[in-house]
């Protein structure tokens, strides 16, 4: 009845510490107290950040029968039970060849608390990385950011990338230590398919910084298409670092592009298709999240803070 007593009262103030105010405990004792009731109904009560806490689906559930008195805790319980259990099935997941190992200890973390859903990857094209989202083909997808559009679902940054310029081994800027956005002015850059302007900004813009148009060069429709165009020499592609470590071509040179902003990625679905399934997996990302990050924290604390980046002297 206790731990009842946390979940509803959590469940009207939505703020940790008002809760363990007014019940007369400690902030870390309702966390632990909700994690537990977690545990046992088998899916989130509630969804938090750094900044709020609401009730989730789930939750609202579980708090609209336990309102109803006492004799419909148990039934409660179990109806909770029940819609948690709708983590069985298939989650098909839509990603860009290696880039899945970035949410590695998310497909992890996913896995061990749903042993019953299985995940289904579908490589998707970073000249067209929404399509089979939109089609319905998948049922979220991990991409880079702005992924903007009506009815998409779009989870905080997950990852960041710092960005190199890809280009032939030949290329004049093949042996440079860095270039800067300026430099892509006296270049050709690939040309997606039917990727959002906004996500194909990111990457490659139209205009240097200074508003000199930058070129494109062949339109490519897959990403092996886009390495062969770049390896000829044909254009070059600004690409996230990973991409050195996962296509390190003898016919393909990486040149940090030193004033771009970092990629962002994020976990991204149609609203209208959230399932249980769905949910359960941003969940499992923002947790992978929060422990890989508490970790970095702990090994980085005395490290001595980076050089400031230099700008494009052009």
């Amino acid at each position: 009845m206790r731990e009842i007593e946390i979940f509803l009262t959590l469940a009207e103030e939505l703020h940790f510490s008002r809760t363990a105010e007014r019940l007369g405990v400690s902030p870390g004792r309702v966390s632990q107290l909700v994690k537990k009731q977690e545990r046992l109904i088998g899916g989130p009560l509630f969804d938090r950040t750094t900044r709020t806490v609401r009730l989730s689906p789930l939750g609202e559930q579980l708090y609209e029968a336990l309102k109803r008195g006492h004799e419909q805790i148990t039934q409660g319980i179990e109806a909770a039970k029940a819609s948690a259990r709708g983590t069985r099935g298939t989650l098909t997941l839509g990603t860009m060849g290696p880039y899945a190992l970035q949410i590695k200890d998310t497909l992890d973390l996913f896995q061990t608390r749903h042993p019953d859903a299985r995940v289904r990857h579908r490589e998707i094209q970073p000249a067209s990385p929404l399509d089979l989202l939109l089609s319905g083909d998948v049922d979220m997808v991990y991409v880079w950011l702005p992924a903007e559009g009506p009815g998409l679902t779009v989870l905080p940054t997950a990852h960041t990338s710092a960005l190199f310029l890809m280009v032939s081994s030949r290329h004049p800027f093949a042996g440079r230590e860095s270039v800067c956005l300026e430099d892509l002015g006296d270049c050709a850059v690939v040309e997606g398919g039917s990727i959002p302007a906004a996500m194909e900004e990111a990457l490659n813009p139209r205009h240097t910084p200074s508003g000199r148009p930058v070129r494109r060069g062949p339109r490519v429709n897959t990403w092996q298409e886009a390495l062969s165009v770049v390896a000829s020499g044909q254009a070059t592609a600004a690409v996230p670092a990973e991409t050195r470590d996962f296509y390190a071509w003898p016919s393909l040179a990486y040149v940090p592009i030193r004033d771009a902003p970092p990629c962002r990625w994020a976990l991204v679905w149609r609203a209208a298709a959230e399932s249980p399934l769905t949910r359960a997996f941003a969940e499992a990302l923002s947790d992978a999240d929060r422990l890989r990050d508490r970790s970095l924290s702990s090994r980085t604390r005395a490290r001595p803070p980076a050089p400031p980046r230099q700008e494009c002297d052009r």
